[in-house]
């Protein structure tokens, strides 16, 4: 079958991005496009010009051009919608697509949403309306976090004890670190968090707060420690490293991939993907490959394979199959509940245990409160 598929949110300039905005709807649109299956069908955005761009980008009917969702919903309804706003508008845009009554899946881009209410609403509405929903948790189909899951589940390193995490932040770069940690404890639930935050100066990305500087110490069902240590001069200098009882796995350090089960490090090959994607090496002889495989594509337009393509292609397939995706919603709550966590254990100044007894988000609070200092209120 096709599955007809409409982009929310289509962003501006894909090829100028910043902490505004990434056009992730180009990328949707591209790994959609791959898979024949899949027809992108229509857009909505409401900045007129940039509705109209993207529907020129992938050749879409004048009439199916949106600046209005509900409008569009109604008219195309499509059997899949990818959700590419900013995150406090994702829980709105969510519920109105789960309320239209229309569709059959959900792909919506992360961090899940900026309030814990919002996001187990987002959650609970579409099981209700028996909505496949899943958030862009890409990373876990990268071939450094594969291999380093075979590596753990092979007994390299024996059992699993601690997942250390260096990264920008908790919310908008951590919750694919978050994410990850469900990846490598098979989704084991957490049982409480204590942590610390600096928020001296703003650090808004994608309309959303985060902190300047993290650490935090989490423990979940299984025994498994966590260690996450973020911002400028954090103690964690990989993206990620799983502590075994018989040695090491380190993940985007030095190198992609790393093992270490004595004294020296032996390097893992990741067939030349990083934790973001392929490296420009890799990526450029893609290209080549492509263009040459396929008639009337070049090299400036071929677009080789990216995890943000196998992320949907297993959205897709789940739908089709009726399995469990990868990138549930139910994973991503985890996940989610654990960053929020860190940040109620700073708003309280303690340990928080779970299950998260919250509604609002305690980074954002605080700053409005004036209980972290930022340049309006020292």
């Amino acid at each position: 079958m096709t599955y007809t598929v409409a982009v929310i949110g289509t962003g501006a300039d894909p090829d100028d991005p910043d902490t505004d905005g990434f056009a992730m709807a180009y990328r949707h649109a591209g790994a959609y496009r791959r898979l024949d299956s899949c027809e992108i069908t229509a857009c909505a955005d409401v900045v007129p010009e940039n509705a109209k761009n993207f529907g020129e980008r992938w050749d879409l009917p004048d009439g199916n051009v949106y600046t209005d969702t509900e409008k569009m919903l109604a008219a195309i309804e499509p059997d899949i919608v990818s959700v590419c706003v900013p995150p406090h508008i994702h829980a709105p845009v969510v519920m109105t697509c789960a309320e239209s009554g229309v569709m059959d899946a959900i792909h919506c881009e992360k961090p899940m949403a900026t309030r814990w209410e919002d996001c187990q609403t987002m959650v609970s509405a579409c099981k209700r309306a028996g909505i496949q929903l899943t958030f862009n948790h890409q990373r876990r189909f990268g071939k450094p976090f594969r291999k380093a899951k075979s590596l753990l589940e092979s007994g390299k390193i024996g059992s699993l004890e601690r997942i250390e995490l260096g990264g920008k932040n908790l919310f908008d770069y951590g919750s694919h670190l978050f994410d990850l940690c469900g990846y490598f404890t098979d989704q084991a639930m957490s049982k409480w968090v204590m942590a610390g935050i600096e928020y001296s100066e703003e650090n808004v990305q994608f309309g959303a707060h985060n902190e300047n500087q993290a650490i935090a110490q989490w423990r979940y069902t299984n025994g498994v420690n966590g260690l996450a240590s973020t911002g400028d001069g954090g103690i964690v200098d990989c993206h990620m490293r799983l502590l075994g009882t018989d040695g090491v796995i380190e993940i985007g350090g030095e190198v992609p991939l790393r093992l270490r089960t004595g004294k020296n490090w032996t390097t893992i090959d990741t067939d030349g993907e990083d934790v973001h994607g392929p490296n420009e090496t890799i990526f450029d002889a893609a290209k080549q490959k492509v263009s040459a495989r396929i008639p009337g594509v070049t090299v400036e337009n071929a677009r080789p394979e990216t995890y943000i393509d196998r992320a949907i292609a297993d959205t897709v397939d789940a739908l089709t199959t009726g399995r469990e995706p990868e990138l549930s919603a139910d994973n991503a709550l985890q996940a989610t509940e654990l960053i929020f966590g860190c940040w109620e254990s700073a708003r309280r100044c303690g340990r928080v245990d779970f299950p998260l007894e919250i509604d609002d988000n305690p980074l954002e609070s605080m700053v409005e409160s004036g209980q972290v200092l930022t340049a309006d209120n020292q």
